[in-house]
């Protein structure tokens, strides 16, 4: 397998689902600040120009971060990436989707991406702003959904892989105090030998 990934970004969590799972994989950075995710190379193997792209062993390419976590957690059950009860499936799920679609897409796209938002530069403070209260929203509704619990669905699961990127992005980007219990999962998380190897190999420090 090869993954086509950039430092930092939500590529991360899959970095981390293919460490946790211990199969040999390749990785392949996209330099997005140089825009390499437009050039005709990149385009021919994920047209969508966006990180993760997973190319597995056949050749084939799979995108989009729940549809590669599910792929690689179903593919590789020894890795228990998924809990086997199904409610708790549900709530790896849930969380997972929020954290993608919504915390990440919704509230961090508008922060580093006003002009996706509003073509008018002069409206892009409040778009920023209306960003940063989703992405705070998302993180106190996580908070919350962790509760006393180590991990998201109880034992580590794909949803924590996509928890962790956000709370990367919170705590050592934009220097945010994280809920309590994202807190506590942060640094849980960072105590995973799969994590302390994929913020070496992506020369990040948390």
């Amino acid at each position: 397998m090869k993954l086509f990934y950039t430092p930092g970004a939500c590529s991360m969590g899959i970095h981390i689902l293919l460490e946790e799972i211990g199969a040999p994989y390749d990785l392949e950075k996209v330099d997005l600040a140089a825009q390499a995710q437009y050039a005709p190379a990149f385009k021919a193997i994920n047209p969508k120009s966006k990180v993760p792209t997973l190319m597995r062993d056949d050749g084939s390419v799979l995108t989009e971060f729940p549809a590669i976590a599910l792929w690689l957690a179903r593919t590789n059950p020894q890795a228990g990436l998924l809990p086997d009860d199904v409610d708790a499936q549900a709530r790896a799920f849930e969380a997972m989707d929020y954290v993608v679609a919504t915390i990440h897409m919704q509230g961090f796209g508008r922060m580093v991406r006003p002009g996706n938002y509003a073509p008018n530069e002069a409206d892009h403070d409040a778009v920023k702003a209306k960003g940063r209260e989703m992405f705070e929203t998302g993180l106190k509704l996580m908070d919350a959904a962790l509760g006393d619990k180590d991990y998201v669905a109880g034992a580590f699961s794909v949803a924590d892989a996509a928890l962790f990127y956000v709370e990367y992005w919170a705590a050592a980007r934009m220097k945010m105090e994280l809920p309590a219990n994202c807190a506590a999962h942060f640094a849980r998380m960072k105590a995973r030998p799969a994590v302390t190897k994929v913020l070496a190999d992506e020369g990040l420090t948390a």
